[in-house]
């Protein structure tokens, strides 16, 4: 056995395997933890937006569980069909996910800020069988009554049922807390998430149940998170980030989650870290520059003592706030890297590894390089400092098992035995990694992944609108931000109020995550000679960058 696999053993024995045989991640996660005796240590603590506190212990969380396992199997939902989840915080959305992974089902989480069509699209492409949501967000959405699916929707709600929904409360009623756990292995696939592409459709990532050994050997690695910890990680449940590191690695570790219904507020990020005595922090860049922004008297008015460790993902962090971190906080932020086709982190800055700047090492078990591509494949770039393509050398436990219903698209994703991630990186002469730029065109606004191509989708839909290109544009806070490109159809002029008017309409259809936030009119966009806009062309107009030397922006990635 050699050292990687080693490193995934260890793991593989702690999570050990469901009454009966075979591996199932929502057991795992939370009712391994009950079978050991550990059944009344705190699993969640849940923060509402009224000031409301509510404990759960992983004996009550496995029983819920549990119920919509059986509530599931109860309304006709077989192994292997998809429940979506559109949920805020709320406890009730760790017993769906878990429920639904323990009845074999594939969990798909939802952002709740996406607009209708967005929404509409990931349920056709993931065949959805069932829906959870609230009745708020099923009536905003429109979702009661949809139709065009491939297979019946069932949409059920945590609360009171509008018309064409079902209540989740009713369907667990007579549900059974001890149902039995569905006969799953670890090459079942357990989680479905989607990730923007820069073209086409939304890209469905599938993982299976094994893929937790490698978030729980991760949280443990990269995080630091211990049994007994308080644990807040900020993603948004919807986001992979959310699912893997918000719920699922975390109970592995028997860690209890903090949960927090409200919306993003300095001082009352504070008050949690300091009332929840919060050990291990997971958030984004995004947030701590905000933070910083307030300044360092705020922070020290709570006691944050019982920080240990905190942490970074989503985007490049910025060195400042690892030493902004440090000074203020006591704890520098750690940057991470992954992506959701790894399914776990894969960098981490861990110990005298955290250099501002970096990504950091390779986790045990990962083996990272630096390639570029060549007319036969890719090849390995030994010298230190060196820019190309960061990759990992498959297998790894959460590695993706592809995306759904796209052999294709899964085959480019590899080439020459390695993983190819689309991000440039260089490495330096101690082994670390450092990001330089994306090969894609994928847009990182606070976090949020952002493919252009759907931004421009709707765009188009507007009567007044030709063509439309979108790009990033670099922004202190966000990181980057979405900005169009418009070119108009005769007859409409190009003024301030079409512009806010083409904002307004993509907000209502997309939501305000990946809506423009501004929007520039032109007499005609930049072609490839194939027809396609040149988003890389436009993003080099608005850097100031040469226009006839683009390969900062582009290495032929994915």
């Amino acid at each position: 056995m050699d050292a990687a696999e080693d490193v995934w053993a260890a793991a593989r024995e702690e999570l050990g395997s469901t009454p009966g045989g075979g591996f199932n991640m929502g057991w795992a996660a939370v009712d391994r933890h009950v079978a050991a005796g550990n059944g009344a240590r705190t699993a969640l603590r849940w923060r509402g937006r009224d000031g409301a506190i509510r404990t759960v212990t992983y004996a009550e969380l496995a029983a819920d569980g549990n119920r919509v396992a059986d509530a599931l199997r109860r309304l006709g939902v077989r192994q292997g069909e998809v429940v979506f989840t559109l949920l805020p915080r709320v406890p009730a959305l760790y017993a769906v996910m878990l429920g639904a992974l323990k009845a074999g089902c594939v969990v798909a989480p939802l952002f709740a800020a996406f607009g209708p069509e967005p929404l509409r699209r990931r349920l056709v492409l993931g065949q959805a069988r069932v829906l959870v949501t609230t009745a708020a967000l099923c009536c905003r959405k429109g979702i009661a009554g949809l139709e065009g699916l491939p297979v019946r929707l069932d949409v059920v709600t945590i609360d009171d049922p509008p018309p064409g929904a079902r209540g989740l409360a009713d369907l667990m009623a007579e549900a059974d807390p001890d149902a039995a756990c569905a006969p799953t292995g670890p090459d079942d696939p357990a989680l479905l998430h989607f990730t923007s592409g820069t073209t086409g459709a939304p890209k469905g990532a599938v993982h299976g149940h094994g893929a937790l050994v490698a978030q729980l050997a991760t949280a443990r690695h990269a995080l630091d998170v211990r049994a007994g910890d308080a644990y807040w990680c900020t993603a948004d449940p919807g986001w992979v980030t959310g699912t893997v590191y918000g719920v699922l690695a975390p109970l592995a570790c028997g860690a209890t989650l903090v949960a927090d219904e409200g919306d993003f507020d300095p001082a009352h990020w504070y008050a949690v870290l300091a009332e929840e005595r919060v050990a291990v922090w997971y958030t984004t860049p995004t947030a701590i520059r905000m933070l910083m922004r307030v300044g360092d008297e705020l922070p020290r008015r709570h006691d944050l003592s019982a920080l240990r460790a905190c942490a970074s993902v989503g985007e490049p962090l910025n060195p400042e706030a690892v030493t902004w971190g440090a000074a203020v906080l006591g704890q520098p932020f750690r940057d991470t890297w992954w992506q959701t086709e790894t399914g776990a982190i894969m960098l981490a800055n861990t110990g005298p590894d955290a250099v501002p700047g970096a990504l950091g090492h390779p986790i045990p078990g990962i083996e990272a390089a630096i390639l570029r591509r060549t007319p036969d494949g890719v090849e390995v770039v030994e010298e230190p400092g060196a820019v190309g393509e960061l990759a990992l050398r498959p297998p790894w436990p959460s590695l993706f098992q592809g995306y759904l219903g796209d052999a294709a698209r899964t085959a480019r994703a590899f080439a020459g035995g390695w993983y190819l991630s689309g991000d440039l990186a260089r490495r330096d002469a101690q082994g670390r990694f450092w990001f330089v730029g994306r090969a894609d065109d994928i847009i990182k606004s606070s976090g949020h992944l952002i493919g252009p191509f759907e931004v421009e989708s709707v765009l188009l839909e507007h009567p007044a609108v030709a063509e439309a290109g979108v790009i990033g544009r670099p922004d202190p806070v966000a990181g980057e931000v979405v900005k169009a490109f418009v070119a108009l159809k005769p007859g409409h002029a190009g003024d301030p109020a079409l512009a806010a008017e083409l904002i307004a309409y993509a907000r209502r259809r997309l939501g305000p995550a990946l809506a423009p936030r501004e929007v520039v009119f032109a007499e005609a966009l930049p072609h490839t000679r194939s027809g396609k806009i040149m988003r890389r062309l436009l993003k080099a107009r608005e850097l100031g960058l040469p226009e006839g030397d683009l390969s900062t922006l582009d290495c032929g990635g994915r």
